[in-house]
């Protein structure tokens, strides 16, 4: 045994062909070979996902891990690992020669490792090979039950001894070790099994902690609380052994239970254990895509999950809240149609609220799918089209050319548009078999009556006189294309009725636009994100540009918010002395009822529709809060869901104004019906 000692301290550079019985050269080799400094991966930690007032919206993590120094860990909880794992640590160098060699001795003597003799250092070195596995080869390598293994191990610990002081190895084993049931570090495991944290445990409770390192699934007493207590008593008799406690304390200890098993408090890993599962989903897209969380997506993902990342982001709880509130009070589970709304701030573009009818998962009335967002984020359900919601676009392209809100033109109840040309951004179109018809008021309107009513045969041909270039380009520029191709809106005849598919985040920010006077801003999740240093790891961050003269946008403003005013469409939608507009919107053959309002503060888009192929009318057998969707139609059965979220939403905020638009876009404000109508301009 002296001989052996004496070569496993001169640094194990010589082969133990008599020892380990076969492999010698290749041990020699292995031994010589290797470096001599021991470089360990960064610990994986935690990441955090914070709502705007700092509360938690999701933890996501590989190894649910909180490291903390050795100053905030508590002595008896040192006293005890060092007890059970390793009792002379502060007294051996890299190993502990008598324990080692006698563990080979008896492990040759049966031919294969059978006996531990590890030191902490040894430990530590062992499971940080193990964390720097990223193959199932190399996880193999680094378990592998071999002398080169061990050898390989020792020679490690002694690098590791030469750089490190006891105290910082034993920190670094504390912070490292896996104690059970999904928690690594001491912290969390304090966390975790007592509610309390490292630096305030007792001894029971450390020696608990103490004896799951060994086999943290086995002593794992939220698994067997027989064996957890059994070798939590060992922990404890070890220590009074050693004399690190008393007897009286060891009495004291050996009749205190070893685990409240109802306070063991569970840290729910990603998105699916959020309380807003979808939000976060989108969030984490969202990180997926930023380039200086890593070059692949695949890197991203790692560094998000270990990286102890601090993320900000943009969701109000109080306004989700509300909106929430608005679900559950107008839709259910179960109902056959889906409800969605989005909540976002003007001037900004933070997303404050996202929510929707079925709950996030994979059972029966739940769903995997974000009918919020766009098809090219995860779950993004891609939207629905979004009927007459889309004339705020005409609307505003009508205006930025100079034509007055007193406009009028003479709108039928039907109109033959067959033989129209209208001007595209590549040309012109035409459509030899379109007549559409008005579903509520026609005559000679000005633009704020036929907004007032929805007339389609008035936008229709407001549209011809823009051009349909005119309106894509104004869409186009606040945000606005296909939620489910993510190509630009077709510039089709029937566009101003809105037959692209869209987002209730597409919609609701391009809203926001109006309201902050021209002023588009990408939608904004994610408001900051830091390192486990606290440094700023940088992000698309606030990116807004002026997009519509202000001018164009307090035009558009005035116009919808006659659609709030009494007779309006959406006038039952109207509440308190707030200046507020919005549009309905309801697609052909009912798939789908929008309703998109807004006050200078926030914008809202309210969604009710068939998500199940194929689509069919919610006038038959659709059901929303239990009910047959008798008659389905923006204003009555979107728009109540509209119209709580935004009352709750915006209790408490500043009644603000819209600005008043130039007189020149107002015209007449009290214009005379025209005889005859007038005649159409030419396209373009």
């Amino acid at each position: 045994m002296s001989v052996l000692s004496g070569a496993l301290a001169a640094g194990l550079a010589v082969p133990f062909a008599g020892f380990a019985g076969r492999g010698s050269e290749q041990v020699a080799e292995t031994v010589q070979s290797l470096p001599r400094e021991f470089e360990s991966d960064p610990l994986a930690v935690r990441s955090r996902i914070l709502a705007a007032d700092g509360t938690l919206v999701a933890t996501l993590y590989e190894q649910n891990r909180v490291p903390v120094p050795l100053s905030e860990v508590s002595p008896i909880m040192r006293k005890a690992i060092v007890a059970i794992e390793d009792s002379r640590f502060y007294d051996h160098g890299a190993l502990d020669l008598k324990g080692t060699v006698r563990a080979m001795v008896r492990n040759q003597t049966g031919g294969e490792v059978q006996q531990g003799g590890s030191s902490i250092t040894q430990q530590y070195v062992k499971m940080s090979l193990v964390e720097k596995a990223r193959t199932a080869a190399e996880r193999a390598k680094a378990t592998e039950v071999s002398y080169q293994r061990k050898l390989t191990e020792l020679r490690y610990a002694i690098a590791v001894e030469s750089e490190l002081s006891k105290d910082e190895i034993l920190e670094r084993y504390l912070n490292l070790a896996n104690f059970g049931d999904g928690t690594y570090g001491i912290q969390t495991a304090a966390q975790h099994y007592f509610r309390t944290t490292a630096a305030d445990l007792t001894l029971p409770q450390a020696a608990m902690l103490a004896g799951l390192v060994k086999n943290p699934t086995g002593y794992d007493p939220t698994n067997d609380l027989v064996r957890a207590k059994a070798r939590r008593d060992l922990v404890i008799k070890r220590m009074l052994e050693l004399g690190v406690v008393t007897v009286h304390q060891a009495n004291q200890a050996l009749k205190t239970p070893v685990i409240d098993l109802a306070l063991v408090e569970p840290v729910p890993n990603g998105c699916a254990n959020s309380r807003y599962p979808f939000y976060c989903d989108y969030v984490v897209s969202k990180l997926l895509a930023n380039p200086a969380l890593g070059a692949t997506v695949k890197d991203r993902d790692h560094y998000l999950k270990t990286g102890g990342l601090l993320i900000r982001t943009s969701i109000d709880p109080k306004i989700q809240a509300a909106a929430q509130a608005s679900i559950l009070e107008h839709s259910k589970r179960t109902d056959s149609a889906i409800a969605a709304i989005t909540i976002v701030e003007p001037g900004t573009g933070l997303v404050k609220a996202m929510v929707q009818s079925r709950p996030y998962g994979n059972g029966r009335f739940h769903t995997n799918y974000n009918y919020n967002v766009e098809k090219s984020y995860a779950g993004g359900y891609g939207g629905f089209q979004n009927g007459s919601t889309m004339k705020a676009f005409t609307i505003a392209a009508a205006l930025a050319k100079g034509i007055p809100m007193d406009y009028r033109i003479n709108s039928p109840d039907q109109i033959d548009l067959s033989n129209k040309k209208f001007r595209t951004c590549h040309g012109w179109t035409r459509d030899p078999e379109y007549r559409p018809k008005n579903s509520t008021r026609s005559g000679n309107l000005t633009m704020v009556e036929a907004a007032r009513y929805s007339t389609n045969t008035y936008f229709l041909q407001l549209s011809q006189r823009t051009g349909l270039c005119a309106v894509a380009t104004v869409a186009a520029k606040l945000g606005m294309y296909n939620g489910q191709t993510g190509q630009p809106l077709d510039q089709v005849i029937s566009m101003t009725l809105g037959v692209g598919y869209v987002t209730p985040l597409m919609l609701s920010n391009a809203y926001a636009t109006f309201a902050a006077r021209g002023k588009y801003c990408n939608p904004l999740v994610v408001t900051s994100v830091r390192d486990k240093s606290g440094r700023p790891i940088p992000g698309p961050g606030f990116d807004c540009r002026q997009v519509l003269p202000r001018a164009v946008a307090d035009g558009v403003n005035r116009v919808l918010s006659a659609v709030m005013m009494p007779g309006g469409t959406g006038g039952r939608l109207r509440f308190g002395t707030r200046d507020m507009a919005g549009k309905t919107g309801t697609i052909q053959e009912n798939l789908a009822v929008w309703y998109a309002g807004y006050t200078p503060n926030l914008a809202a888009a309210a969604v009710v529709a068939d998500a199940n192929l194929p689509y069919t009318n919610l006038m038959y057998r659709h059901t929303l809060n239990g009910q047959d969707i008798a008659d389905p139609t923006g204003s009555g059965t979107a728009g109540p869901l509209w119209k709580t979220a935004m009352q709750g939403a915006l209790r408490g905020l500043p009644a603000e104004r819209f600005v008043a638009p130039p007189k020149r876009l107002i015209g007449d404000p009290n214009p005379k019906p025209a005889e005859p109508a007038q005649k159409p301009r030419p396209p373009g």
